[in-house]
């Protein structure tokens, strides 16, 4: 029973994809198509071919005609506005590329999203229900593990995004864990990132006159108001934002100089650490890498993950400050 019904499954693939294929087809020839040609590009039998136009023609009121001097197959000449497939449709690898992403989205945050596009989720899912496989298989299939993730409050996040795409100012409290400490804020909010399994706000402080970020789950209370933001170019976003290491923001004034273990290279040499980042295989299977920096915290809990495997080589102070993490570290096990 499990065999037969997997051929159900596939002949109902096979008919949906045709369909949309078929569409495809007439669509983006000038003259009638034999049927012989469909037979070949729809890869099926010339009873199939003429089941599938009876189906699109009776099922989806395709206006299909035959045209008897060509001996072939075209949309109707005389159709305006020119048929389009009824509905929300796609091909099998589209449908289940967007519940995939559907699916990646949901293990960012349990919920986060879920409000916004669950029509568009409902909507697919009855899709492949009525013509193909159950959508379930993707959440069998794929699998989402988050790592450190902070709980982000819902309302506060949607209240965030909605000023961010209207364009609007928030004010806001925050509360930094550097210093411990909470401020007022008033942003005008440039971008949301998501970053390490967690959300910044890229924005820029009306406190400080200046870009800064701020983790999302210590943003609260948060008000939108109706004062327009201020807009920040693009290009000096980029300078600010991405030149630096990490989710640490300003221009990168130093150089990391890293050499990595024969044992190390083999992950290191396939891992994009920074967008100007430098890397070279040495003649020995080391792997030697330099990236640009400014703050400094992050790269050292980037570096010190791979332990005995990487050395500092430069520049002086980020060597010394890895090597007294590292004996701060092994005097805990003395």
């Amino acid at each position: 029973m499990v065999g037969v019904s997997e051929n159900n499954k596939q002949r109902q693939l096979d008919k949906f994809d045709r369909i949309y294929e078929l569409d495809r087809i007439l669509k983006s020839r000038r003259y009638p198509v034999p049927l012989k040609t469909l037979v070949a590009e729809l890869e099926c039998s010339e009873p199939t071919v003429k089941r599938i136009i009876r189906h699109f023609r009776e099922r989806l009121g395709a206006p299909i005609d035959y045209d008897p001097e060509r001996q072939g197959y075209c949309y109707a000449r005389d159709e305006t506005p020119r048929y389009e497939l009824p509905g929300l449709w796609f091909n099998a690898e589209e449908l289940h590329a967007l519940l995939t992403t559907y699916h990646l989205l949901g293990g960012i945050q349990e919920g986060l999203l879920d409000e916004c596009i669950q029509p568009l989720r409902e909507r697919l899912e009855r899709l492949l229900r009525d013509e193909r496989i159950g959508a379930n298989e993707i959440e069998k299939r794929v699998r989402i593990l988050p790592l450190a993730t902070r709980q982000t409050d819902l309302k506060f996040f949607r209240r965030i995004a909605g000023a961010m795409m209207q364009r609007r100012r928030l004010r806001m409290l925050y509360h930094g864990r550097a210093r411990d400490a909470i401020t007022e804020r008033v942003v005008s909010p440039q971008r949301l990132v998501y970053y390490r399994d967690n959300w910044y706000l890229d924005a820029w402080c009306h406190l400080r006159a200046g870009l800064r970020s701020f983790a999302v789950d210590r943003i609260q209370p948060v008000e939108v108001l109706q004062e327009a933001a201020l807009e920040r170019d693009e290009d000096e976003l980029d300078r600010h934002y991405a030149a630096a290491y990490g989710i640490f923001a300003g221009p990168a004034d130093k150089l990391a100089h890293l050499v990595f273990s024969q044992t190390a290279a083999r992950w290191v040499a396939d891992e994009h650490w920074h967008p100007r980042q430098q890397g070279e295989v040495l003649w020995d299977g080391r792997y030697e890498l330099k990236i640009p920096y400014s703050e400094p915290t992050e790269l050292i809990m980037d570096i010190l993950k791979y332990g005995p495997e990487v050395e500092v080589l430069g520049p002086e102070e980020l060597r010394h400050q890895v090597r007294s993490r590292l004996e701060a570290a092994l005097a805990r096990y003395r």
